[in-house]
């Protein structure tokens, strides 16, 4: 009986007399060469952490009946933007939101206001929000927690977003 030949344990193939297998680097000269790559990918840097600003209020953390901003906890309704300080919202249900407390953001002047409606997804009434819709200022409706996360990426970006959360008691 005839034994069959045995095959290398690379199981690679020859190229212009060069074994190419696949734990040789060969396979792949262009990934390594750094000139081969597009000028946008010379030099990068790749982060992987997350930046932080004390200068910029960011949502910490949250729960169902409280929020933290730059690590402080707030147990009641609030309005935040980035630079300036946190303010007090002063309404605690849904059904107790009038215009004159959507009217609280407009000196403060944001681009888009994203409203954390609590711990379910509901709309206010365009009623609410018209003086902010006659200055040019959108409103984003959201559960708070989708707010708050939301509300932490447009700041990233450095938008001037308000957030206007709701704590319901």
């Amino acid at each position: 009986m005839r034994k069959k030949p045995r095959r290398p344990a690379s199981r690679g193939r020859e190229r212009d007399g060069a074994r190419v297998g696949h734990e040789s680097s060969a396979c792949f000269p262009a990934l390594i060469r750094a000139t081969a790559l597009p000028a946008i990918f010379r030099n990068s840097v790749l982060k992987l952490h997350q930046d932080s600003s004390a200068a910029l209020n960011t949502v910490t953390g949250y729960g169902a009946d409280y929020v933290e901003i730059n690590l402080v906890r707030h147990n009641g309704s609030i309005l935040v933007l980035p630079e300036d300080p946190v303010v007090p919202w002063p309404v605690n249900a849904f059904d107790a939101l009038t215009p004159e407390l959507f009217d609280m953001l407009l000196p403060l002047k944001p681009e888009v206001v994203v409203f954390g409606s609590g711990s379910r997804l509901r709309f206010p009434h365009p009623r609410l929000t018209a003086a902010l819709a006659a200055q040019r200022i959108g409103v984003e409706a959201m559960d708070f927690k989708a707010a708050c996360r939301t509300y932490n990426i447009l700041m990233a970006e450095g938008r001037r977003v308000a957030a206007a959360l709701l704590i319901e008691a």
